[in-house]
């Protein structure tokens, strides 16, 4: 194997003419010179110099090596300086993937912070709800996904081999057309709209209601079903049914002609950022999870 260290001995050996001034070019001693083009010698398995007495010139195998030598070294630095600069977040590439309703409020608000922290750290966004996005994350599709799971969720160890950044925990609130009969209540119990047409959002919160619902005593009958939070919205403000969607789902969106209502008892989901190990480690993913976790901190 051929060292890097090597070839520029052997440039500054051919460009000076001798050990002892390329010696002062690299700032060591003649011995150090002789013994690296030695182990070089060694490594390629042939002589790269003629020696007669004080001079010495290269042999045709030595010629070769410092032809390339000049291109092999230019993109060794050229290599270093990029792994410099995404090491000091200068450069960097992020592939973020999030779930509709974290896309419209965590995110924008991390990203702008990064990028204004770090001008040089490029992050592409792509939707998709959990568990596929996880399933983008191990599959080495996405850097970090934000992902979601409803408290008292089964499969609490599906995320044990990832590292797992808590963000927030988003309340379930219920949306009832404005002129409903309880659009102006404190709070809601589920059972009170069992009789109600239902509108239902994407499948994984459409399980947790009818769950949420079985467990209340009935089974909702679903009349609509969309995975376009405004869609529901406004699905519910025209009086076609009633829904339950995420708090942060009903951030992102005016609901015209609808209005929230707690629920009881209560329903939350845990919001996290998810990756890698490894990809943990890197400077441009760690920046980004700490913007995803100031946005949190400010939602």
């Amino acid at each position: 194997m051929i060292e890097a260290r090597h070839l520029r001995v052997l440039r500054a050996v051919a460009t000076t003419g001798s050990f002892s001034a390329a010696g002062r070019e690299l700032g060591c001693t003649q011995p150090a010179v002789s013994q690296q083009m030695k182990a070089l010698e060694t490594s390629v398995g042939t002589p790269l110099l003629v020696r007669n007495g004080r001079e010495m010139r290269l042999t045709q195998a030595g010629e070769a090596l410092v032809r390339h030598a000049s291109g092999i070294l230019a993109g060794l630095t050229a290599a270093e300086e990029e792994v410099a600069a995404i090491a000091g977040l200068r450069a960097g590439r992020v592939r973020l993937v999030s779930f509709p309703s974290g896309s419209s409020t965590l995110v924008p608000t991390a990203l702008a912070a990064l990028r204004a922290a770090h001008p040089g750290t490029r992050v592409s966004l792509e939707e998709a709800e959990p568990p596929k996005s996880v399933e983008l994350l191990r599959a080495g599709d996405c850097d970090i996904a934000l992902a979601f799971r409803y408290e008292g969720a089964a499969d609490t160890g599906e995320w044990d081999d990832l590292v797992v950044r808590p963000l927030l925990t988003d309340r379930l609130v219920g949306l009832l057309p404005e002129r409903h009969r309880l659009a102006r209540a404190d709070s809601v119990a589920l059972g009170e709209l069992a009789d109600e047409p239902w509108i239902a959002g994407c499948p994984r919160c459409r399980g947790q209601l009818v769950q949420a619902c079985e467990s209340a005593g009935f089974t909702p009958r679903i009349d609509f079903a969309t995975d376009d939070y405004p869609a529901v919205v406004g699905l519910v403000g025209a009086g076609l049914g009633v829904a339950v969607l995420p708090r942060l789902a009903i951030d992102s969106v005016r609901p015209r002609g609808a209005r929230t209502v707690a629920l009881e008892p209560a329903v939350r989901r845990e919001i996290v950022a998810l990756t890698l190990p490894d990809l943990a480690q890197v400077p441009a993913v760690a920046a980004t999870l700490e913007q995803l976790g100031r946005a949190a901190r400010r939602t």
